[in-house]
C-alpha cells in the first residue's frame, strides 16, 4: 500500500478550498504558506492574479521563527494593507490547520485591524 505525505494531503485540502473561496478587489484573500525557517503572507486579488502585498519573517530583523514571529507577520501584512486602503480580506489558510502559526498569524492581522 503506498503510503500519502502529509504534504500531499494538505494540498489536496487546498485545492479542494481554493475551489471555494476566491478574493477581489474589495476583499482579497489572505493566504497563508509555512516553510521550515520561515512563515510567508500575502494579499492576493484573484480577478486579476496580482499579489497586492506580502510579509514574511525575514522581513523583520531577529525575530525567530515560533508563533510569536508568525504573530509579528500577521501584524506586518495588516500594516501593508492598511496603507493600500485594504480592510478586509477572505483567509486562506493553505490547507493547514486553524493551529499555531497560522492562527498566530490570523490574530496578529485581526491586531493590525484586518477583517476576515
Amino acid at each position: 500500500m503506498k503510503k500519502i505525505s502529509n504534504n500531499s494531503n494538505r494540498l489536496q485540502r487546498k485545492r479542494r478550498v481554493r475551489a471555494k473561496v476566491s478574493g477581489n478587489e474589495q476583499r482579497p484573500r489572505l493566504s497563508v504558506f509555512k516553510s521550515l525557517k520561515s512563515i510567508y503572507a500575502q494579499v492576493i486579488d484573484d480577478a486579476t492574479g496580482k499579489t497586492l502585498a506580502s510579509a514574511h519573517l525575514s522581513e523583520l530583523k531577529k525575530i525567530p521563527n515560533t508563533i510569536e514571529g508568525a504573530k509579528e507577520v500577521g501584524k506586518l501584512i495588516a500594516k501593508k494593507c492598511i496603507a493600500l486602503k485594504i480592510e478586509t480580506a477572505v483567509f486562506d489558510r493553505s490547507g493547514y490547520q486553524y493551529h499555531g502559526k497560522v492562527r498566530a498569524l490570523a490574530e496578529g492581522a485581526r491586531e493590525g485591524g484586518l477583517k476576515f
